[in-house]
């Protein structure tokens, strides 16, 4: 019935096929006609002529771009000289002996092709226009041999692909959730889930043992190009394991991975580096290490500064820390330095000092008079900076040190284009902190969620320091951003509530928003954990887009509207009145 455009092969010249698909771009030669013609396996070019089969030649003269046609006719190989090596079919033709047209198209609003500068909107508002484009529709594509690898690779493993509830109970777990009223039970509503969390647990209280899933998250939060309202990731868990099992079985996943559709050979085990580590030296815990540019700590050698924000910043507790910039003086101009000023202030800075290296190890510029010859020769040491070399400073808290100078190597990297980009490089990230305090909330929050475990050697310091409290959690990096995150879970009851007395979630509102949870702990869980990885952003970057978006076949807006389907909407007051929601006046109502 009908053959595929990249199905043809040498060997076929001479045969007769039938091929359907979209007339790409059409050529009138006079008495040939030329178009491409397009299907979702590629490009075929289609030889139109007149002395040949008249009919077909006259139907022809009607075709233009993106009718969709089905075409008969013969193969035969190009003449010589008008070879298209870019297409895998490039040095083959169909010469047309009939031809249908199935179906017309209006006039398009934006042209079909690679180099048309679309605006992003109107793209979202005819998706299924941009999915014809060879960008878009090979970016959904490798998603989808990406997910039938990854379950493949976990069917194998004794994984059981389990599905989870869409309509659940409203829980904090860090984002607003999207809530669903309900009909049934008015003034009661579901909440969207933000991640499977508390059901996988469950999975493992009931002995599955071996769960994952590939499934669509929701969190009502604030947009960027690598977040969506609604998101995909891959969720696993495991029982009986500790970490070491589940860093391993996902490095072999992604190694998988790697391999097979990029035909890379990712070394293992991967990199690990300590959460404090990570921050000290990278400035944030998904470090991007496909450059250098590391954090160096300087407090020791501006101990007895001439310059007096330095001295009372050390005296009070502060640090001083800094980056080296290779060969800065080649790069940089005094008007660069004076906007990466600018810049720091955005990043929280209170300022940005700066000496350039010269001959001889001498410091110029800057704050370089405020440096005596003992602080500079330690400088130079403790920084490797050489001739050339631009060094940046921050004296402040170490959290704001770390924070600034880890937001300026990576903004230096990105502007000087210092990234390798075909390198691809995937760390861990452990020891975590349990907790953090938060100045928003005045109270000690998770820095993952209430049901990551303590490290087993941390646990006896839970209500004497629980700020010191490291977590048995772990993040997957890679190119500096965080593409996973997992830990061991509480499996125990008492120690659940412990976390939670810490959090100041009250027994009350534990039983409330946890209480299904909780009863299940008491009947015999085993020690389990798992992890999560964020299947959209992964995409995004083995792909090299700048957005999700891109990865992603029906996206929302950065301001979660759907052009495509004018999506959210308004409903009318029947269906609202049903729900038991009347709406503020000021609201629009339909």
């Amino acid at each position: 019935m009908r053959t595929l455009c990249e199905e043809i092969k040498e060997s076929d010249i001479g045969k007769e096929f039938t091929f359907k698909g979209w007339v790409m771009h059409y050529r009138d030669h006079g008495g040939l006609i030329f178009i491409d013609l397009r299907d979702y396996s590629g490009i075929l070019q289609i030889v139109f002529d007149e002395n040949i089969e008249g009919e077909s030649f006259k139907t022809a003269k009607k075709l233009r771009n993106e009718y969709v046609i089905s075409v008969t006719g013969t193969i035969r190989k190009r003449p010589e000289g008008t070879e298209n090596d870019t297409l895998k079919t490039g040095r083959l033709e169909l010469i047309a002996k009939s031809v249908e047209i199935l179906n017309t198209c209006e006039v398009l609003p934006f042209q079909i092709d690679e180099e048309s500068e679309v605006n992003e909107f109107i793209r979202l508002k005819y998706r299924y226009l941009d999915f014809r484009s060879k960008r878009l529709k090979d970016n959904l594509i490798f998603r989808s041999k990406f997910t039938h690898l990854i379950r493949e690779f976990l069917n194998g493993k004794g994984f059981f692909d389990i599905e989870t509830p869409f309509l659940t109970k409203s829980t904090p777990e860090g984002s607003r959730d999207f809530l669903v009223p309900s009909r049934l039970n008015n003034g009661r509503f579901f909440a969207l889930p933000q991640s499977p969390q508390l059901f996988k647990q469950i999975l493992m209280v009931g002995g599955f043992e071996r769960y994952y899933q590939i499934v669509r998250c929701f969190r009502d939060e604030d947009l960027r190009a690598d977040r969506q309202p609604e998101f995909t990731q891959l969720d696993m868990e495991m029982s009986f394991v500790e970490n070491k099992d589940v860093i391993s079985i996902a490095e072999e996943l992604f190694a998988m991975l790697f391999e097979k559709l990029l035909n890379v050979k990712i070394e293992r085990p991967f990199k690990v580096l300590d959460y404090d580590e990570a921050m000290d030296k990278y400035g944030s815990d998904k470090p991007d290490t496909r450059f250098e540019l590391i954090i160096r700590n300087l407090t020791d050698v501006f101990e007895n500064s001439a310059l007096n924000v330095f001295k009372e910043n050390i005296k009070n507790g502060g640090v001083i820390k800094a980056v080296c910039l290779p060969e800065g003086s080649n790069i940089l101009s005094r008007k660069d330095i004076d906007e990466l000023l600018n810049t720091a202030k955005e990043f929280g800075a209170k300022g940005l000092a700066w000496t350039k290296v010269s001959e001889n190890n001498a410091l110029e510029g800057g704050i370089s008079k405020f440096i005596s010859d003992g602080e500079r020769s330690r400088l130079i040491a403790a920084t490797g900076a050489k001739n050339g070399d631009i060094i940046f400073y921050q004296s402040d808290s170490k959290k704001t040190a770390d924070n600034v100078l880890g937001r300026l190597r990576l903004h230096l990297a990105k502007k000087y284009n210092l990234i390798n980009k075909n390198r691809l490089d995937l760390l861990w990230v452990v020891n975590f902190p349990l907790f953090e305090y938060s100045e928003e909330e005045k109270k000690i929050v998770a820095v993952h969620h209430p049901f990551t475990s303590p490290a087993v050697k941390d646990i006896e310091k839970l209500e004497t320091d629980p700020l010191s409290v490291k977590s048995d959690s772990y993040d997957l990096v890679l190119n500096g951003e965080e593409i996973g995150g997992g830990s061991i879970r509480i499996h125990n009851s008492k120690l659940q509530e412990t976390i939670f007395k810490i959090l100041s979630i009250s027994p009350e509102d534990a039983k409330i928003k946890f209480g299904f949870l909780l009863d299940a702990l008491r009947f015999g869980a085993p020690p389990h954990g798992g992890i999560a990885f964020g299947l959209d952003r992964i995409l995004m970057i083995l792909r090299n887009e700048e957005s999700i978006r891109d990865v992603i076949a029906f996206p929302k807006t950065q301001k979660a509207y759907c052009p495509l389907t004018d999506a959210p909407s308004g409903v009318n007051t029947i269906q609202l009145r049903e729900l038991g929601i009347k709406l503020n006046e000021n609201i629009t109502k339909i």
